[in-house]
């Protein structure tokens, strides 16, 4: 099993939820966070007065995934999140030692 990581641009939330569905993903983590990358933020213009923005609205999506199905997961997201535009994002693939479902003690791809 492998957990995806994918932080995106808030807008394509609906888009990449879509095309995980599609592909039969069922369930979803997602956290609001900021961070920036090569886009280094930018500056804003509030009031008549610049300040810089550091850190830029994300969005963290995090999926749990069968190894067979991590291919289509990453090509999903990657479609659906692209912009082609800096900030895209990135995806993070990372092995996942366990899964427990805590309501019926299930584990491994059953508790997915």
């Amino acid at each position: 099993m492998k957990m995806v990581s994918a932080i995106i641009k808030p807008f394509k939330l609906d888009e990449v939820r879509e095309a995980l569905s599609t592909i039969g993903v069922q369930g979803i983590t997602v956290t609001e966070v900021k961070g920036f990358g090569r886009q280094k933020g930018h500056t804003e213009l509030y009031r008549g007065a610049e300040y810089v923005v550091d850190f830029l609205p994300k969005i963290k999506i995090e999926v749990a995934v069968p190894d067979e199905t991590v291919p289509q997961v990453i090509e999903a997201i990657e479609t659906a999140a692209r912009t082609g535009k800096i900030g895209d994002g990135k995806i993070f693939v990372a092995p996942l030692e366990a899964v427990i479902r805590i309501r019926t003690g299930e584990t491994g791809q059953d508790a997915i």
